[in-house]
Parts: structure tokens; sequence; C-alpha cells
């Protein structure tokens, strides 16, 4: 009708948070939560705390910036792509023996393994790293040509590094999330022998904070069945050089644990205590009376040393202390009884004496 005037309607939404739950960004991103795990791991997409224990969490501003890269989201999930030896192979162009070569070689790093149902170990490289080592023209001889006599020999004597280099990438990832010193310990811990562990932490209760501390492995199969004690096997260190390096590394991990707290007065060195000046304005002890004179009570000493109580000069006649410059200690009715020798009469009894 005219004249008649329609308010808008104003429809609040509430607002949505600033972090998410990794189950939840995973499903933004268009990601299984395998590719999301390995995507964090890679440094692919970062996460944050939410600063009240609940575990990690990621921002929307990440995933903002991730959904607007080109391609999204089928280059972000190429990225986090993972392959096994035949497709790894055929993506190299080579045969699945030359692939196994330059696996247990060292040349191509796992970043995931499981166990198949005849509990053999199934290595997964990433596609894009295969891609990137066919392109680099340096390894051109190691596709295609003979393998150097050094490295056959290597492989004659069982050389296998891929459950070593698949250790050291997974520890390199505890410890880009680890915030302390005892979180990066526990990260080392739970890669070495228990006994290797024993021998470097003797604290039992250090000990027992550094196994609650270790991170969780991968696991593979229930507890103590023979999946479960390969892969235990695959994700603790064998190598001599390997157990030399992680020992090293978690004693100096718990050397920083032990760090002395900052002291507010640290005990001073004689050099400071020979060259330190005296304090201005500081009130000086009171002379402590020898043994044979009577103790005077404590509340008349703290009141000469702190109140505003005058203290007259030395009695004349010697009648002094034996400190010069000092008073004797006397009770509070003497010094209120006393005269001064100019205002008392002659042959008063109270003059003092």
């Amino acid at each position: 009708m005219p004249g008649t005037t329609i308010a808008s309607v104003t429809t609040l939404t509430p607002e949505r948070p600033a972090l998410c739950a990794p189950s939840r960004a995973a499903r933004e991103l268009g990601l299984k939560r395998s590719e999301f795990d390995l995507a964090v791991e890679l440094g692919r997409i970062r996460i944050v705390s939410d600063g009240a224990g609940g575990g990690r969490r990621v921002a929307r501003t990440e995933i903002a910036r991730l959904r607007a890269q080109p391609g999204f989201p089928q280059t972000l999930r190429e990225r986090v792509r993972v392959v096994g030896t035949k497709e790894g192979a055929s993506l190299m162009g080579v045969s699945e023996g030359r692939f196994a070569r330059l696996a247990r070689l060292g040349l191509l790093v796992p970043v995931r393994f499981y166990l198949n149902r005849y509990r053999a170990v199934v290595w997964l490289y990433l596609a894009e790293e295969l891609r990137e080592f066919v392109a680099n023209g340096q390894h051109a001889d190691l596709i295609t040509g003979r393998t150097p006599e050094t490295l056959r020999s290597q492989l004659t004597a069982g050389l296998d590094l891929r459950p070593r280099n698949w250790r050291g990438r997974h520890l390199g990832f505890l410890l880009r999330q680890a915030d302390d010193p005892w979180a990066r310990a526990g990260a080392i811990a739970a890669f070495l022998p228990g006994e290797e562990i024993e021998a470097i932490v003797k604290v039992p209760y250090e000990r027992a904070r550094l196994d609650r501390l270790r991170p969780n492995l991968p696991e593979h199969g229930a507890p103590g069945s023979p999946s479960a004690l390969l892969g235990e096997q695959i994700m603790t260190a064998d190598d001599a050089d390997e157990i030399a390096w992680l020992s090293a590394d978690l004693a100096r991990q718990m050397e920083a644990t032990r760090a002395p707290w900052p002291t507010s007065s640290p005990v001073p060195s004689q050099r400071d205590r020979a060259t330190r000046r005296p304090r201005v304005g500081r009130v000086p002890a009171l002379p402590v009376p020898p043994p044979s004179a009577p103790a005077a009570p404590v509340g008349i000493a703290t009141g000469r040393a702190c109140s505003d109580i005058p203290v007259s000069a030395p009695l004349p006649g010697g009648h002094g202390p034996g400190v010069t410059g000092a008073r004797p200690l006397r009770g509070l009715l003497t010094w209120l009884r006393r005269r001064s020798p100019r205002s008392a009469p002659a042959g008063d009894p109270t003059r003092g004496a």
C-alpha cells in the first residue's frame, strides 16, 4: 500500500569459528583423511594448536589459501598421491627390478608402508618425487644405464635403506611438531631400542615421563601379533651408526630438559664479593652483648634500631660499653626514669650515676 514502509529483516547467521578440526578441514579440501595426514607431515598444510589442550586445528585462512590455488583440488591431491613399486616403475619408465634396486640403495625415499595379507612389506612413494627424480639429468645413468659395480656389490651384501630412510623422514615430521625438549626427546626415543634408552636415561622418573611422551607410531595389526612385531622391527633403529646418532641426539635433548631454573639471587663469586659496593641507607646490625651481660628484650632491641625513640650520648664517667661508639642495651623503664643532668635537681636519687 502507498505510504507504508516495510522494514527490512536481517537474518543473523552464527559466525564460523576461526579454527576447525582436521576431519572437517579434510572434507572441505576434498582429501581423504590419510591424504590429509600426509599433507600435514609434508608441510603442505599448516596446522596450529587450539591452546586449550584439544589437539591440532586448521585455520580457516589456511583452508582459504589452499582453495585459492590454481587447479584446486586436483593439484593438491596430486601433490600427496602415493604409489607402490609397480605404479612407480611405470611412472618412471623403468622395470620393477630397477625401481626396487634404486629404492634399496636409498635413492628413492618411501613415505608410507603397510603389511599385506602375506605379511610382506609394501612401501609407498610420492609420485611427485619420482617425477622429479626422472627430470633430474644427473640420474640418467641410473635410470637407463648399467648399475655401477660399487652399488651392485652393496645390493649383493643385502643393503636395504628403505626402513632407515622412512624412520629418518618420519622423525623429521615428529620433531617439527614438537614444542619443547621433552617432546623432542620422546620423538627420538620412539625409534631407539629399550636398552639404549635405559643406558642414556638412568633416572626412573625421567624414563617414565619419556615413555608417556613418546608419540604413537603407525600400528600394524593387533598388539603382540606377528604383523605388529614386524612393524615394530621396521620402526626401530638397527644400524650401529643410526643408533649412535639417535642416542647422541637423545642425550642432548635430555640435557636440555635438565637445564637449571634461573634463580633470582645467584650466588656471587669471590671476585664479585670483593668488588661489591656497600648498599647506601642500609641499617647496620646491632652489636651482640657478651654472654655475661643481661640479654635485652627482643621488643626493646627492635625498637632501638627501627623506631623514632631518640638515643642519647654515652653517660660520663666511663660507664658506657666497652665498644667505642656503641650504647649499652637498657630496659625501657630505666630509660624513662633517667633525666638529663642539667634539668634534674641536686641530690635527686633518680639522677643517672
